[in-house]
């Protein structure tokens, strides 16, 4: 077990650099089998005899470290011979770096690894290795290393003699098997052009923005030195523009030894399209560098491909958003000094997620952190694993904690999510019911001229009063909004893991009635969003009626922001305004999703305006083009547009009820389920509109409000 090795740190503080751990072993009989198994406070790669061992990237990941910390398992047996040497590299990661600051109880633990190989021999005998005193330490060539400002490597530096470790008194309670999907390098794009800056620079651009690193050769003489930084975008006169990365430096330095060397970080990763040589070794050959993306290794399980290119390019937006930020936590950006897991932009996107990846374990690791994090009145903290400490919680932010367990339990049927959570779940309702000024809603004090306030509101809506970052809708109205959802959620969940919730079924009742009696008028769209998505309006054909006209006389545009934005379309083509929803969704001036797309966005943007008509930026300030929150759209136009949603949770029945529009010409479907392929495609003919469908289950297909039930198998209609 692990947990009987000791934990190892250096013998002298090694500042910004990585250590690596080291020890030798001799083997003189055959081998069964060889396990490793380790974890570090910070982030590891492993090599045993010169071979790196697994391809986990930035190891153990990133949880919230106090309270869990995720050990791995490797099997070795393949790599041993008679004398081995394994070497444990480990630099700061998310656990040492400048964003954990503000949680010195994690940030200033010694960097440390704590590891063991059980040897099983042909004989039937057993040898343990631990990290004990028996281990050495030095320093590595890695000189500098932290997640928002990136990784210097000295490949001139002769290696560094071997020293004695100390044996550290750190917690090993905390260790947990490994959870979460691990993360991996992914796909590997290479330039696709190198470009004279109008000030002069040399900038490669890849085509596409992503989250990693960048893998070079060069061959060169000693002390030359490769620099580089990253960037999103080019400013409107071409010339490289990171100001939006804030603090964040996001360097990679790397200075070289003699001779050809190829080198990629290790321990940390970087948000980028575009790269500025700041400084470069020899001559440039782009066939000898590339572009390495790293996330979470999901399993892809949504496709979409219709006729509008346009469309096509807004899905390729979001599929990238979300590998981007799915870095073992859901993160809000890749790229600035934040890169945080915010509670609010997961639980948007969560059934997104799911139609695009199989995101189980993903999110379910991520939970773990929620449950970890939750303070013992219930609250949840606006991120998670709470680097910045960040102390309130607010509405719509919080609520990650039942939306997101009840999204997974409908998307893959497995109530384990739900029982896992329940406890969480209920604990975030009942903060919501004691932290109200007024029973049955979920109301603060008026701090409205205060920058920060309780609740986060509409965020970055565009209904917002000049300089402000919040829309007008008000938070009373939104958080008591969403304290119904989620009491709602956690009914539903009790009942499928046979609680009694009468007890909530009743509070439900009252949050509803009372809310309608306090809100009887709405005065923006996110209002009308609310209301008649959570069901909390008797007036629906009215309050629809009211969204409608809000959107045409504003152009066929939204003013909605990060809370309304999600649930826009739906709250529209529920109630008889799919046309309208259509509008919105094709719209291509600003706001819109296609006006990221003819600005030439290959992620999604923080900011509706993130770059103006004129060329010019949002703001540095908070001003992110990768950030997937708006790309909650998806969701609609796979369970909406191509009608593709369950019947049954987990896809144990499958209702397929798509919406075509004439203004697309064809429009296909996918998504993958646990049971097999289901497929929707309707395309407009002459004679009409004509549906492919494709069902691995019974299914329910409910065509211009005429209902089929089917059996497994490919169809037809007109």
């Amino acid at each position: 077990m692990i947990k009987t090795a000791n934990w190892i740190t250096s013998s002298f503080d090694i500042d910004d650099s990585a250590a690596e751990f080291i020890r030798k072993f001799t083997i003189d009989k055959n081998v069964v089998s060889a396990i490793l198994t380790v974890t570090a406070v910070g982030v590891y790669d492993a090599y045993l005899n010169g071979k790196r061992i697994g391809d986990f990237i930035l190891a153990p990941g990133c949880t919230a470290y106090n309270k869990r910390l995720q050990y791995q398992t490797y099997d070795i047996s393949d790599m041993l011979c008679e004398n081995n040497e394994i070497v444990i590299t480990v630099g700061k990661g998310w656990h040492r770096s400048r964003m954990s600051e503000n949680r010195p109880e994690i940030n200033t633990n010694p960097c440390a690894v704590i590891a063991e190989i059980e040897i099983i021999y042909e004989d039937g005998t057993k040898e343990v290795i631990q990290t004990d005193e028996t281990w050495y330490f030095r320093k590595s060539k890695v000189v500098f290393n932290d997640i928002w400002d990136g990784e210097t490597y000295d490949a001139s530096l002769n290696d560094f003699a071997e020293m004695t470790v100390n044996i550290v008194d750190l917690d090993k309670d905390i260790l947990i098997p490994q959870e979460g999907e691990i993360i991996c390098e992914q796909e590997i794009l290479y330039p696709k052009e190198l470009i004279i800056t109008p000030k002069g620079e040399k900038v490669i651009d890849f085509g596409q923005e992503i989250t990693g690193y960048i893998a070079f050769t060069v061959n060169a003489k000693k002390g030359d030195k490769v620099e580089l930084s990253c960037a999103e975008v080019l400013d409107r006169d071409g010339n490289f523009y990171n100001a939006n990365y804030r603090s964040a430096k996001s360097k990679m330095i790397y200075i070289c030894c003699e001779g050809e060397q190829s080198y990629k970080p290790r321990f940390t990763f970087y948000g980028f399209r575009y790269i500025r040589l700041d400084s470069y070794a020899g001559e440039i050959d782009l066939t000898k560098i590339c572009a390495v993306a790293v996330y979470s290794d999901m399993k892809r399980s949504g496709y979409i491909r219709t006729s509008n290119e346009k469309l096509n390019k807004l899905f390729s937006n979001t599929l990238w958003s979300q590998r981007d930020n799915f870095l073992d936590i859901p993160t809000d950006c890749p790229q600035r000094d934040e890169r945080m897991g915010w509670t609010g932009d997961a639980q948007v996107f969560a059934k997104t997620a799911c139609y695009n990846y199989n995101a189980k374990k993903f999110f379910g690791k991520w939970l773990g952190d929620l449950r970890a994090e939750q303070r013992e009145n219930g609250s949840i903290p606006d991120t998670v694993p709470n680097f910045w400490k960040i102390m309130r919680s607010s509405t719509a932010w919080g609520d990650a904690m039942t939306i997101i367990p009840w999204q997974l339990y409908l998307m893959y049927g497995d109530k384990k999510d739900l029982e896992d959570n329940f406890d969480a779940m209920k604990k975030w309702v009942d903060f919501m019911t004691n932290d109200s000024l007024d029973k049955y809603l979920w109301t603060c004090a008026d701090d409205s001229d205060k920058k920060w306030r309780k609740h986060y509101g509409d965020w970055l809506a565009l209904d917002a009063p000049s300089g402000s970052y919040r829309g007008i809708t008000s938070d009373n109205f939104i958080a008591s909004a969403f304290y119904a959802y989620s009491t709602e959620i956690l009914v539903k969940a009790g009942k499928v893991i046979g609680k009694d919730m009468s007890e909530y079924e009743e509070l439900y009742r009252n949050i509803v009635s009372t809310f309608k009696k306090t809100f009887t008028k709405y005065s923006t769209q996110t209002e009308c969003v609310l209301a008649l998505y959570f069901n909390l309006t008797d007036k629906k054909e009215e309050t629809a009626k009211q969204l409608n006209d809000m959107i045409v006389s504003n152009g066929n545009k939204l003013q909605t922001g990060f809370v309304g934005t999600p649930y826009l379309l739906y709250a529209l083509s529920e109630n008889g305004y799919t046309d309208t929803a259509y509008n919105l969704l094709l719209q291509e001036e600003y706001p819109s999703w296609l006006y990221e797309v003819n600005h030439g966005a290959t992620t999604i943007w923080e900011h509706w305006d993130g770059i103006r008509e004129d060329g010019t930026f949002w703001s540095d300030d908070m001003n992110s083009y990768n950030h997937y929150s708006y790309g909650a759209v998806i969701d609609w136009i796979y369970s909406v547009a191509g009608g593709i949603k369950p019947d049954k949770a987990g896809f144990d029945g499958v209702i397929i009820e798509p919406y075509p529009t004439d203004r697309i010409e064809w429009f296909k479907t996918e998504y993958n389920s646990r049971y097999g392929k289901i497929v929707s495609k309707w395309t407009n003919t002459d004679n009409g509109v004509k549906y492919e469908i494709e069902t691995p289950v019974p299914a329910k297909i409910i065509i211009n409000g005429e209902e089929r039930i089917v059996y497994a198998g490919k169809y037809e209609f007109m």
